[in-house]
């Protein structure tokens, strides 16, 4: 028994021209498969003429596309015989399966438009200019639509500029009055999109991965962030190892930015992410930068009743205690002898990197001439004050007087 020809075998690039697309499928018995206007399918173009590709949808299943949607600006088809292309089911019309690409782009984009709208199929528009409220959208040419500011794309439009003359793909969200009235979104279309790669990216990414995006916006309490196609927040915590006053002074819009990602809640669609995770850490130099007994310089980032924090560098501060601000001067708070945002010359009194602290000492200029020297506790004179016999009344010898004395006790013991 002679095998049947393929579909493929049936297609003659040189006389298929005159052939209509029922003919073609005469010598099968096709069983196609049941799918409703609207669905994607992947399919593969196993042949093509003048006016249509034919396509391999699997399941002893072909369909035809209409070629001049997968043609450029010069005429020339974009795609070839053996490509993958992932078309919409459109209709079945003279047992013809019918798909597209996008509605607009061809001639028969008219008559699609109510099978478009029903299936949300995306059609193809030239934005030709703004009107009040949004822009005016030419469809296939010759048919008018409108899409509102707010569905031109994810965010607020800045520039409206931008988008004239732009051919862009727009899902139909209202369609009345015999087509007159013509309501689209291209938003609709980017967030099929996003949710199509965000599906993706779910597989692949997660919680500790270094990644690259863009910062989005500004708040108070940190940054957002866009990663690929997911934006979530870099908390004000997460942005330096210092001290983040102001975001505005460290990130802006647009800028490029590496970031750890913390945290990935798909469900509740929140993520969060980390530009100082990304950094080095400072504290992994301290032990070597910060040796005992040595001398920095560094900045009153905040006053405390016990003493004052010094930032030697982002993400590396250390205490100055309260006894250690004045020579031989008694203090009730740092704010006394120090200010915040004032630069001061410190000293390394100690250095724990279990507990992450550094003890400081504040460096203090004496008499002209001599070294500066690391500030000493207040000397405690009172065990120079003789003790009162019981009964007896208080002593009314000055400070000046019981110094004299315990000086002169001294010389006559030598």
């Amino acid at each position: 028994m002679k095998d049947k020809k393929t579909f493929a075998d049936s297609i003659d690039p040189n006389s298929a021209a005159g052939e209509s697309f029922a003919d073609l499928f005469q010598e099968r018995e096709v069983r196609p498969l049941r799918l409703k206007p609207g669905q994607k399918v992947t399919a593969t173009v196993v042949g093509m003429n003048e006016e249509y590709l034919f396509l391999d949808i699997g399941g002893k299943s072909e369909g035809c596309l209409l070629k001049s949607e997968v043609v450029d600006n010069e005429g020339v088809c974009t795609v070839a015989v053996g490509d993958t292309i992932t078309p919409y089911f459109l209709s079945s019309k003279n047992q013809e399966m019918l798909f597209t690409t996008r509605v607009g782009s061809g001639a028969a984009a008219l008559e699609h438009l109510e099978e478009a709208y029903a299936s949300s199929i995306p059609v193809e528009g030239v934005v030709k200019q703004e009107v009040k409220g949004g822009f005016e959208v030419m469809i296939g040419g010759r048919t008018r639509g409108f899409c509102p500011y707010s569905q031109m794309g994810l965010r607020r439009v800045e520039d409206a500029s931008a988008f004239i003359e732009q051919t862009l793909p727009f899902k139909i969200t209202e369609l009345s009055q015999g087509g007159r009235n013509i309501v689209l979104s291209h938003r609709a279309v980017l967030l099929e999109e996003r949710e199509a790669r965000k599906a993706e990216l779910q597989l692949s990414l997660k919680e500790g991965d270094l990644v690259t995006g863009t910062i989005t916006s500004l708040q108070k309490f940190g940054a957002f962030v866009e990663v690929d196609c997911i934006e979530g927040l870099i908390p004000i915590s997460e942005i330096g190892w210092g001290r983040v006053e102001e975001v505005a002074d460290i990130l802006s819009p647009g800028q490029e930015v590496e970031v750890t990602v913390l945290k990935l809640d798909w469900q509740a669609d929140r993520f969060s992410f980390s530009l100082k995770a990304a950094l080095p850490n400072p504290w992994e130099q301290v032990e070597s930068r910060y040796l005992k007994g040595s001398r920095h310089t560094g900045k009153v980032v905040r006053l405390m009743n016990f003493g004052a924090f010094v930032a030697l560098e982002p993400g590396v501060e250390g205490l100055v205690h309260i006894s250690k601000m004045a020579k031989g001067k008694k203090i009730g708070h740092p704010r006394e002898v120090v200010a915040e945002g004032q630069n001061v010359e410190v000293m390394i009194d100690g250095v724990d990197m279990a507990k992450k602290q550094i003890s400081l000492a504040l460096v203090l200029a004496e008499a002209a001439g001599e070294e500066p020297t690391a500030a000493e506790p207040e000397e405690d004179y009172r065990h120079y004050m003789p003790r009162a016999k019981a009964g007896s009344a208080k002593s009314g010898a000055t400070l000046g007087d019981l110094l004299q004395a315990a000086q002169q006790k001294k010389a006559k013991k030598r």
